[in-house]
């Protein structure tokens, strides 16, 4: 378990968080720019000292302001990858795996520069240089060198952040390879919603230095007290479904989930396989009755669970479809003219629905 609780003071910001975070997969830190998510890993790899507080990482103190306890950076064992990868110039890509590989002070390597190399697809690499890579493979590199100087604990602050969309499609699955095989707990920085929910198992959402919502991904991205760092626009849900068959004729693959079924375009992913669907609240309509003539397949027989009013015209609504809850964004003009209640029997119309893989070795549709 990683075990954080710090407080720190600056000029015009403060930060006040405490969570846990499992010894394995990904944690994200998810807020905007200003929230504090770099701040805190800063504060676990050392580089900034916290007024108050404590950071244990599997069992060992890295900091305690009580117990005057501050653990060199050198001593601390984390990986630290950065938004830019920061490879040395003057080095191939060999030597700068291999300088991470000789800042490790174990005798024994439990991570191996050969399973590194295959993990992150780099072995055609080796031979060059940092200046002949694209962004992607830079990066790629940079969690190399990170990995081979066997961290307890690996730290990524926005790793994403600099490249383009392709660059990012290129570098997604070998993150997901990452925390699938490796076993290491990961503290990840981003303010990028769609990274968060591909890659992330935990969340701490962070707003002005303080937690609004910690725990797993599926319920704190549904979670509508994040509205003002997720936004309007990107609000929702996410399920956790399988893929239960394809239609070949249609080009269309079914996800089931406790809910109920999503029909979607066709997913590239063997029958079983586990996926994430994301369905945002603005592309879910609701109706009194079960709908006839319309062109969306995905009907869904739900209840009211809550209705909160806004500001300007839009209301949420929380729908509890079969042992899910499902959130809708209407007008609030809707609310009054449809009688929308708790405990009401609705129909909810999925419009629109993102599938987000959970790893990156789908294989073909079967």
């Amino acid at each position: 378990m990683i075990e954080i609780d710090i407080r720190l003071r600056r000029p015009g910001f403060t930060l006040e968080a405490a969570f846990a975070a499992p010894d394995a997969g990904i944690t994200a830190l998810f807020g905007r720019s200003g929230a504090g998510k770099t701040t805190i890993i800063q504060a676990v790899a050392g580089v900034v000292r916290p007024d108050g507080g404590r950071i244990v990482v599997k069992g060992e103190v890295y900091f305690d302001a009580a117990a005057r306890i501050d653990l060199p950076i050198e001593r601390r064992r984390v990986g630290y990858v950065f938004q830019d990868s920061r490879l040395f110039p003057h080095l191939s890509v060999e030597g700068n795996l291999r300088y991470g590989e000789r800042r490790s002070r174990l005798a024994l390597k439990p991570i191996g520069f050969a399973a590194v190399v295959d993990l992150l697809g780099i072995g055609h690499l080796l031979g060059r240089r940092p200046h002949s890579l694209s962004g992607g493979e830079r990066q790629r590199v940079a969690i190399g060198r990170a990995l081979l100087s066997q961290p307890r604990l690996l730290l990524m602050d926005e790793p994403l952040a600099a490249l383009d969309e392709a660059r990012k499609a290129e570098i997604l699955p070998y993150l997901e390879r990452l925390r699938d095989a490796m076993g290491l707990p990961i503290l990840y920085v981003s303010h990028a919603v769609d990274e968060v929910l591909r890659l992330a198992d935990v969340v701490v959402a962070l707003r002005d230095g303080r937690p609004l919502a910690i725990g797993p991904v599926a319920d704190v991205m549904s979670r509508p007290e994040i509205l003002p760092v997720i936004g309007r626009f990107d609000v929702g849900t996410l399920l956790e479904c399988v893929v239960s068959r394809h239609d070949g004729d249609y080009a269309l693959s079914t996800l089931s989930f406790a809910g109920g079924e999503l029909r979607v375009p066709q997913v590239a992913m063997p029958i079983g396989s586990a996926v994430r669907a994301r369905v945002r609240a603005r592309d879910v309509a609701l109706a009194l009755a079960r709908p006839e003539g319309v062109s969306v397949s995905n009907l869904l027989a739900a209840r009211i669970e809550a209705v909160r009013q806004q500001e300007g015209p839009y209301a949420d609504i929380e729908l509890v479809v079969g042992e899910v809850r499902l959130a809708a964004t209407v007008t609030r003009e809707s609310v009054d003219r449809l009688t929308l209640r708790p405990g009401l029997a609705v129909w909810a119309m999925v419009k629109s629905v993102a599938v987000e893989s959970r790893s990156p070795d789908f294989g073909e549709p079967g």
